[in-house]
């Protein structure tokens, strides 16, 4: 089953609601995707092949937020959902907003008892998934840093050098003891990703710090999982948005030293 639709979250309209009961599904996984057309089909299809070779695996959906892709991102995503028979939805947002709005999107449409975020070139494998239910956490992050043997192929080192400043920065300042806050590979219990994502507001590439200072102050325990990581060489981390990630860093701080923000999801189902 393919669905595509307008999103429903963030200054669109609210969409009808969704036919299929949430019962059942046990595992959603949210993929924000832009100008991902070459990539984003070989990714639904290591979905699929996953779930194949497993007769075990989970009941899952797939949900692709497209965020204002300039490209056919959308429609290639619809053609590979259902070509390999996912149960697939695409949430086509009207125009870029980033990498955090995309997920925050995903994340609150999830049926799923548990949700994944995984970014779209699936840098770290499908299957890893496993590692991080097993640490039976509220919150369970992949890392790059807890076992580096597990990063297969490494970033440019002027990339590694600005994550490990990012990341020492981040554990002075806003989440101390997490050596790798964004590895985009990440997976919630649907309750914490309602709590946490109803509250978020940072649109870019400093989400996921965000997403952990949230999780913090709402008492949900972080799990850190070594996964493996595979580079992708079409990275879309720009130096311009590292840098911007850099001073929203410290705007997350000002902003959540203020206490624990009201949930927005009121309006929501």
């Amino acid at each position: 089953m393919t669905v595509a639709r307008e999103a429903s979250a963030f200054g669109t309209q609210p969409a009808p609601a969704r036919a299929d009961s949430a019962r059942g599904i046990e595992l959603s996984i949210v993929i924000p995707a832009f100008n991902e057309e070459e990539r984003l089909p070989a990714s639904l299809g290591a979905i699929s092949a996953y779930l194949a070779a497993r007769p075990s695996a989970p009941h899952v959906e797939v949900i692709v937020v497209d965020d204002g892709s300039s490209d056919a991102t959308a429609t290639r995503a619809e053609e590979a959902g259902h070509r390999h028979g996912l149960d697939l939805r695409v949430l086509r947002l009207p125009k870029n907003r980033g990498k955090g709005f995309a997920v925050r999107t995903g994340c609150l449409e999830a049926a799923g008892r548990l949700v994944l975020v995984s970014d779209a070139d699936f840098s770290t494998p499908i299957y890893e998934w496993e590692k991080l239910a097993a640490a039976n956490a509220p919150v369970a992050i992949g890392s790059r840093a807890v076992d580096e043997s597990l990063v297969k192929e490494r970033q440019p080192l002027y990339r590694r050098a600005m994550g490990k400043l990012f990341n020492q920065l981040v554990r002075l300042v806003a989440v101390p003891g997490i050596h790798d806050t964004q590895c985009g590979f990440k997976l919630f219990t649907r309750e914490a990703a309602r709590e946490i994502f109803s509250r978020a507001q940072v649109d870019r590439f400093a989400y996921d710090v965000e997403t952990l200072v949230l999780a913090r102050q709402l008492g949900y325990a972080i799990a850190e999982v070594p996964v493996l990581w595979f580079n992708s060489a079409d990275s879309r981390v720009t130096l311009l948005g590292g840098a911007q990630a850099y001073l929203e860093l410290f705007r997350i701080r000002l902003r959540l030293r203020a206490g624990i923000p009201k949930s927005a999801e009121g309006t929501r189902q």
